[in-house]
C-alpha cells in the first residue's frame, strides 16, 4: 500500500497542531507573497512567449508550495542544484526580480550573459547553480559537492531539485547510490507532479511510490503533500538537520501537480483529461495557504487584491527594464573562460570582432547582435 504523505495544512485552513512549525505573522505573509509572485511571474512569462517576445518558458503553476516550503529550510550558505522549473526557489533565496526577467531575454540584463537556455536560472550570489537541459545530470553534481563538503569537514548542505521523470534517468541512480555510500549531506527533492512531459508516473516505475527508491540506496525517504507549504517546510527542515549532523542524505517525494503545460511548446490536452486538471485546481496550494491566513485573522479579499496588483506591477517593471537592455556584446564570447586570457583567445577575439564589423558593413548579418538563439 502506498505510504500516506505527511500533511500539516487542512483544506479549511486549520493545521495539525503537533506539526505546525509556528511561523510568526511576518514569515507567513512573506510565504504568501512568494507563492503569489511565482504564480504571477509564470502568467507573465507565458504571455511574453505567446507574444513572441521571448523564445521559451517552462511554468511551475501548481508547484509553488513544494518550492517555497523547501527553500525556506536551507540557510544562505547551502547550495542549490535546481532543474529548470525552480523559479520560486530562486525567489526565496533572494534572486533579484530584474535578474530573473533578464534571463528570459538573454541580453545584458541577464547575469549569465545569455549563455544559458531560457528558464535555466542561475545566480552565483545565492549559491544557485545554473541547471542544464539534460534530465537528472545535476543530481550527481549535488552528490559530488556533498561528498566534497563532508571531506572538508563543513556543515553546509546541498539540495538537488528534480521531477518524477528524472527518477528514470541514469544519473538519478548514480547520484543517490554515491551519496548513500558516502553519507553526503544532500537533500534530493523530487517534485512528483504526475507527468514527465506526457508520460504518467505509473508508466515510469513499477514501485508503489517514488520514495521507495530511497531505501535501496540507504537513504532516509519521506513522502509529503507537496501542495502543503508548511508540511514541505517541516520535512525539509528535518532532513537538513539530519544532514548537518552527519546522518547522510534524504530523498523527499513531494506530491504535487503541474497544472499548466510542461513548457510553452507543450499541449497537455493531448495526454490528460480536463477532469484531472480540474480536480487538482481544487487543491491549489495558494488557495489553501490563503485559507490558513484567513483562519489566523491575517488576511482578507482586499489584501489579496492589493498583493496581486503589487506583485504584477513589480514583475512588469522588471520585464520592461530587462527587455530594454542592449544585446550581449559579441566579444563576451571570450569572457570568463580563463582568469587571464591566453594569447590564442586574444587573437581569436580580434579576428571575430574584425569579421563582425566587416559583415555588419556589408549587411550580411541576418539578425541583431546577441539575439537569443531560440
Amino acid at each position: 500500500m502506498a505510504r500516506k504523505p505527511i500533511g500539516v495544512l487542512k483544506e479549511d485552513g486549520t493545521t495539525v497542531r503537533t506539526r505546525d512549525p509556528g511561523f510568526d505573522e511576518e514569515t507567513v505573509l512573506k510565504i504568501h507573497r512568494w507563492l503569489v509572485t511565482a504564480r504571477a511571474f509564470d502568467e507573465r512569462a507565458l504571455n511574453l512567449q505567446r507574444q513572441g517576445r521571448i523564445g521559451f518558458f517552462a511554468p511551475a503553476t501548481g508547484q509553488e508550495a513544494a518550492q517555497v516550503g523547501s527553500a525556506l529550510a536551507f540557510s544562505d550558505r547551502d547550495w542549490i542544484f535546481p532543474a529548470y522549473r525552480e523559479l520560486a526557489v530562486a525567489l526565496v533565496r533572494g534572486m533579484p526580480m530584474e535578474a530573473l526577467a533578464g534571463q528570459l531575454f538573454g541580453n545584458q540584463a541577464d547575469p549569465n550573459k545569455g549563455r544559458q537556455m531560457p528558464n535555466h536560472y542561475g545566480y552565483r550570489g545565492i549559491n544557485f547553480v545554473t541547471p542544464s537541459s539534460p534530465i537528472g545530470t545535476h543530481i550527481i553534481h549535488a552528490a559530488g559537492w556533498g561528498v566534497a563538503e563532508r571531506i572538508q569537514g563543513g556543515d553546509r548542505v546541498a539540495a538537488a531539485y528534480f521531477g518524477d521523470g528524472a527518477t528514470s534517468s541514469n544519473d538519478f541512480h548514480t547520484g543517490l547510490n554515491f551519496a548513500g555510500v558516502y553519507r553526503a549531506p544532500v537533500i534530493f527533492f523530487c517534485q512528483n507532479n504526475g507527468w514527465a512531459i506526457s508520460l504518467p508516473v505509473e508508466r515510469q516505475t513499477a514501485a508503489a511510490t517514488l520514495v521507495d527508491k530511497a531505501h535501496g540506496y540507504g537513504l532516509t525517504g519521506v513522502r509529503v503533500d507537496g501542495n502543503d507549504v508548511l508540511a514541505v517546510y517541516q520535512v525539509t527542515r528535518e532532513a537538513v538537520t539530519r544532514a548537518r549532523r552527519g546522518e547522510g542524505p534524504t530523498f523527499i517525494e513531494a506530491l504535487t501537480y503541474r497544472v499548466g503545460p510542461h513548457s510553452s511548446s507543450d499541449d497537455p490536452t493531448r495526454y490528460r483529461s480536463a477532469k484531472e486538471v480540474a480536480g487538482w485546481r481544487l487543491r491549489d496550494p495558494i488557495l489553501r495557504f490563503r485559507r490558513y491566513l484567513e483562519a489566523r485573522g491575517l488576511w482578507d479579499d482586499v489584501q489579496e487584491e492589493r498583493l496581486w496588483a503589487e506583485v504584477r506591477e513589480e514583475i512588469a517593471a522588471a520585464v520592461t527594464a530587462a527587455e530594454a537592455a542592449p544585446p550581449v556584446p559579441v566579444s563576451s564570447l571570450f569572457d570568463d573562460v580563463f582568469a587571464v586570457p591566453t594569447p590564442q583567445l586574444e587573437a581569436q577575439r580580434s579576428f571575430l570582432l574584425e569579421e563582425y564589423r566587416r559583415r555588419l558593413q556589408l549587411g550580411e548579418l541576418g539578425h541583431s547582435e546577441g539575439e537569443f538563439p531560440l
